[in-house]
């Protein structure tokens, strides 16, 4: 009886690790979709931090102090 159980526990476990297998491959394109979205996310912050330093620079050489 007790080799019966340690082979369920065996085909179990084997199965849990199939599964597990598959949900990796399924995620494959997770990382690199990531990626990209943060490097586009990056790009529009630094061009919205461009535009916003040019408007403020733009008025501070615009105020008269003398």
């Amino acid at each position: 009886m007790r080799h019966l159980t340690r082979f369920r526990h065996h085909i179990a476990s084997q199965e849990h690790l199939a599964t597990l297998r598959r949900n990796i491959r399924r995620d494959d394109g997770y990382t690199t979709e990531t990626i990209v979205v943060t490097a586009l996310l990056a790009l529009l912050a630094i061009g919205a931090l461009s535009v916003i330093t040019a408007k403020v620079l733009g008025r501070a050489n615009g105020i008269d102090l003398g």
